[in-house]
């Protein structure tokens, strides 16, 4: 497997895959200045090496990994940790990252470059869409549409069937209790909009 991207979520994919049984090639990144993660030396990104293995972005912020992902020539895996329990009726895309003791039920569907943290929960009938980050203890109950690129805050809870927007953002800690518009900053319990944004 080859990681682009060399912080602090790239050491918890590194973790993942080696928890998996899988062995990692190179860490791409584009900053001069980091030089090791994990002793594994990290290089820039190079379109032409080890072409025939899969690349994860471990990119934590949405809109940075899609925008890497426009540049990445190979072609994407998973990072799926062994503690994750996924429903043999949920399906993920390519470049998603579901990590230590995630839950996904029956019939969610997950996104492209969607990470799913750590003790997160994604109920029955969710879809939530590409470079979506569902952060670490969030709760999305059934039958909830997260958009592209919005990220849910730890420890949040979304109550069942709404949909939030894309490129939204729900606080920490949050319960969200109505639908969310697109580009909007929301949280509290229960969550209101604080501020709307537009991404083009």
């Amino acid at each position: 497997m080859l990681i682009y991207g060399a912080g602090g979520h790239a050491k918890v994919i590194t973790s993942t895959l080696k928890d998996c049984g899988k062995s990692i090639k190179k860490i791409f990144d584009d900053d001069p200045k980091k030089r090791l993660l994990l002793e594994i030396g990290i290089l820039a990104y190079n379109h032409n090496a080890d072409i025939d293995e899969q690349l994860i972005i471990a990119i934590g912020d949405n809109l940075a990994r899609k925008a890497v992902s426009k540049q990445i020539s190979h072609h994407f895996g998973n990072a799926i940790h062994p503690a994750a329990l996924i429903d043999k009726k949920a399906f993920y895309g390519p470049g998603t990252v579901i990590l230590h003791g995630a839950i996904i039920q029956s019939d969610a569907i997950i996104g492209r470059h969607v990470i799913v943290n750590t003790g997160a929960i994604v109920e029955h009938d969710c879809i939530i869409a590409d470079f979506a980050h569902i952060a670490p203890g969030a709760i999305i109950c059934g039958g909830v549409s997260i958009g592209a690129c919005t990220l849910v805050g730890a420890g949040s809870v979304i109550i069942p069937n709404l949909i939030i927007g894309k490129n939204c953002v729900i606080g920490a800690g949050s319960v969200v209790t109505k639908n969310i518009p697109d580009g909007a900053i929301a949280y509290g319990n229960p969550a209101r909009i604080i501020k709307l944004t537009h991404y083009e």
